[in-house]
């Protein structure tokens, strides 16, 4: 009995404490003002809402640049390039600062074909050359768009096939594969004459060619280094270059920086590449000396670039939604409060004004309404 009695002295206690107290339902007053600001309010609400759950679900990409120590991995060089003179008269050959040639490193597949593409193939090389040159001027602008949505292949299926056949021998020769070679600087050429290896190096024999033999002009579909992976776009894809000497020597500068990257996408070691270009002919007549060809001069960037995922937490997720609900409530209640009390001011005075109208009308109505006897 005694237990019962305290209860509701302990009930009180805790009442006192509320800090939420309730209002009686009889006490509330709807006004057209509060239900259009309650209106406003939840539509508001459920914009940020919706808006903060799409934030929340969306990923934001972090770049950390560390030192490369890794020396000893290999270097993949995936080439794709045609070169408008015949397979017989022109020869691809790799060296690097260790003085090991392509043979150490693989093969590439040489395959005679027609420098002059055909229409399709026209079409699809132009629209690839204005993609990859888009990228490259917004690259700074889209690049989270494109780690985050995980294009490898942009450029579709790859170059069609020829739809309309040649009479004539095939006047050119396409270079492709891929070779892994060390990781250190080195030099990809394409160059008259195959290649001739020998201890100290390499040679290439073009005693046989004459100067109309010797076109440089070359197409490159793709050159890239490591696996592919998104968000990467190659500076050399879909470049074309037409020689208009036969002796014309092009020199391709390549920066390769290691790029781990980890996303939900893809998750592994590749790498990217700038790149700087130079090209002049060759007249040993006035000083221009040199060897005609197309060189690829690369070197290996001491810095590696870590693509890092990150999303927002769950907790931080709450704190800012709760933070946009509460503050529009605490923001509308003001707003709501303010625009009663014009309105009621407004109203008080124009009643005001009605009722000291009405009563000198009255006033001005009585002594006419006296009826003499």
């Amino acid at each position: 009995m005694l237990r019962q009695r305290r209860k509701p002295g302990v009930l009180n206690a805790v009442k006192e404490l509320d800090s939420f107290p309730k209002v009686p339902s009889s006490y509330v007053e709807t006004t057209a003002s509060g239900g259009t600001f309650s209106i406003i309010i939840f539509s508001l609400i459920a914009v940020f809402v919706v808006s903060e759950i799409v934030y929340y679900s969306a990923t934001s990409y972090k770049f950390r640049y560390d030192v490369d120590t890794d020396s000893t991995s290999t270097l993949k060089i995936n080439i794709d390039i045609t070169v408008a003179m015949p397979c017989s008269a022109v020869g691809a050959d790799i060296l690097d600062v260790t003085n090991q040639n392509a043979e150490k490193f693989g093969q590439l597949h040489e395959e005679p074909t027609y420098y002059e593409l055909s229409t399709r193939q026209r079409i699809y090389f132009d629209t690839m050359k204005h993609i990859n040159t888009y990228l490259r001027e917004e690259f700074h602008s889209i690049q989270e768009m494109l780690w985050g949505y995980g294009f490898t292949n942009i450029y579709g299926t790859g170059m069609p096939a020829r739809d309309s056949h040649h009479d004539k021998h095939p006047d050119a020769c396409r270079f492709y594969g891929s070779l892994h070679v060390n990781k250190v600087a080195g030099n990809f050429h394409i160059t008259a004459g195959k290649s001739i290896p020998y201890p100290r190096g390499h040679a290439h024999l073009s005693a046989f060619l004459t100067t109309k033999d010797y076109n440089f002009s070359h197409r490159i579909e793709k050159l890239s280094f490591g696996d592919i992976a998104p968000g990467i776009i190659n500076p050399l894809d879909a470049e074309e270059k037409i020689a208009k000497q036969n002796y014309h020597l092009y020199q391709y500068y390549l920066q390769v920086v290691p790029t781990v990257v980890n996303t939900s996408k893809y998750s592994g070691t590749t790498y990217q590449y700038s790149m700087t270009e130079q090209e002049r002919d060759i007249d040993h007549e006035s000083g221009s000396h040199g060897i005609p060809g197309i060189y690829f001069k690369y070197d290996m960037s001491s810095i590696k670039v870590n693509v890092i995922e990150e999303h927002v937490s769950w907790w931080q997720f709450l704190i800012r939604l709760c933070g946009i609900i509460g503050g529009i409530f605490a923001t509308s209640g003001i707003l709501n409060s303010g625009v009663e009390f014009l309105m009621n001011l407004l109203f008080c005075k124009s009643s005001k004004l009605k009722s000291s109208k009405d009563h000198r009308l009255l006033n001005d109505v009585e002594p006419t309404s006296k009826v003499k006897f």
